[in-house]
């Protein structure tokens, strides 16, 4: 057993997944559950997809942690091979359009045919079935049929794009490890596999789930930035310092509004009502002219350590040097990249640090080696093309 098949630190220690490699929120999935202490192993195509954001592999973060191998699933030796690690693995996680597993031979009756106590994980944007369950996306159409696109932006503007945080991400990626982990919990008793259904349109809409007893109270308008939470509020809004640097302020609750208040130099007895929508307009222009007095340096010195409720907007380059983050070792460096440490945090059982993305490929023979397959059948397997050389032949190494 080689170095990177020892057992992982993390409270996931021991737990094996086969990932069927894709893009958003697969990788993001698997990912979390690797920087857990997973053994979680990558099957990569021989060549490129072309899906997704190209970038050098080192700069593909969310691959960090786990290892690679490449199989062309077009040939019934590969996907015999990868039926091999899927007997042994307690999980699966695949990205596809539904019926490309099926297709291929590895659907999820395929794979509890070898091993049925797998969980098989399925992410798909539109999940696997309904009207449009066989259509392309991406998140921003996934989102835009849960509320939440039409929810996001000022008033009078365009929905805003969230980046690609709602439907990968939260409602994606996470959603199908917290799915994952959910039936592998089951399994423990029931001694059984399942498939766990995730989709991102779904999961976006349960992200959203608090803003609809909001709206069905009648505490969140349908209108666009006229709300609490949504840049209606002037006192959970961002205002430009006068360095032209910009400040978050979200002090909802009225005590914490008196010290924000207080602390730069209003009276809180005077200023607007800020319970009455009627009086933002004046407050937000108080507002936006005393954060304009001074630099964002100044006020932060004023206002952060305080139940002000602020916080200055940093860039992403500038984040992982902010004090509470330094404190907290909330970044780290693998290979050369600065990036998010896992979390949670566990007391007992801390996850440990990732290993740099990985090449695809690049541990073909050493995984099928770790995983139990004989060095013969391995050696065949190279002889006919099946398995590649290690490392891949025109594939990027993690150094590039």
């Amino acid at each position: 057993m080689t170095a990177d098949a020892q057992p992982r630190p993390g409270p996931l220690s021991g737990l094996r997944v086969v990932e069927f490699a894709g893009i958003g929120p697969g990788p993001m999935g698997a990912m979390m559950l690797a920087d857990l202490g997973a053994e979680v192993v990558s099957i990569d195509r021989p060549e490129p997809s072309g899906n997704g954001i190209p970038r050098p592999v080192a700069f593909d973060v969310t691959r960090r942690g786990r290892r690679s191998v490449a199989l062309d699933l077009k040939r019934p030796e590969a996907v015999a091979c990868a039926l091999d690690l899927v007997a042994k693995a307690d999980a699966l996680i695949e990205g596809f359009r539904p019926g490309t597993m099926e297709r291929l031979g590895l659907g999820p009756a395929d794979c509890h045919a070898v091993n049925p106590r797998l969980v098989y994980g399925r992410i798909t944007g539109w999940g696997q079935d309904g009207p449009l369950a066989r259509t392309a996306g991406h998140d921003l159409t996934y989102i835009a049929l849960t509320g939440a696109l039409a929810s996001i932006g000022r008033a009078g503007q365009p929905p805003t794009v969230p980046l690609n945080l709602i439907g990968d991400y939260g409602g994606g990626g996470l959603l199908l490890a917290f799915g994952i982990v959910s039936a592998l919990w089951e399994a423990q008793r029931s001694g059984r596999g399942q498939v766990v259904d995730a989709a991102m349109v779904e999961g976006g809409a349960t992200l959203m789930t608090s803003l609809f007893g909001l709206a069905a109270a009648g505490l969140h308008r349908p209108e666009r930035g006229t709300n609490l939470l949504d840049s209606g509020a002037p006192h959970y809004d961002t205002y430009q310092c006068a360095d032209g640097e910009w400040i978050a302020v979200a002090p909802i609750e009225p005590k914490f509004r008196e010290i924000l208040l207080t602390r730069i130099g209003f009276d809180p007895a005077s200023f607007p009502d800020l319970d009455d929508p009627a009086q933002w307009p004046q407050a937000r222009a108080l507002l936006t002219a005393r954060f304009a007095e001074r630099d964002r340096a100044a006020w932060c010195a004023l206002l952060e350590g305080t139940d002000a409720c602020a916080a200055p907007v940093l860039a992403v380059a500038d984040a992982p040097h902010h004090p509470h983050a330094v404190a907290r070792n909330a970044f780290i460096e693998v290979g050369g990249v600065v990036q998010p440490a896992p979390s949670p945090r566990f007391s007992r059982t801390p996850a440990g640090t990732p290993t740099p993305p990985e090449a695809p490929g690049r541990s073909t023979r050493a995984v099928l080696a770790d995983w139990g397959m004989a060095p013969d059948r391995i050696a065949r397997l190279e002889r006919q093309g099946v398995i590649p050389t290690t490392p891949v032949p025109g594939q990027p190494t993690p150094e590039s």
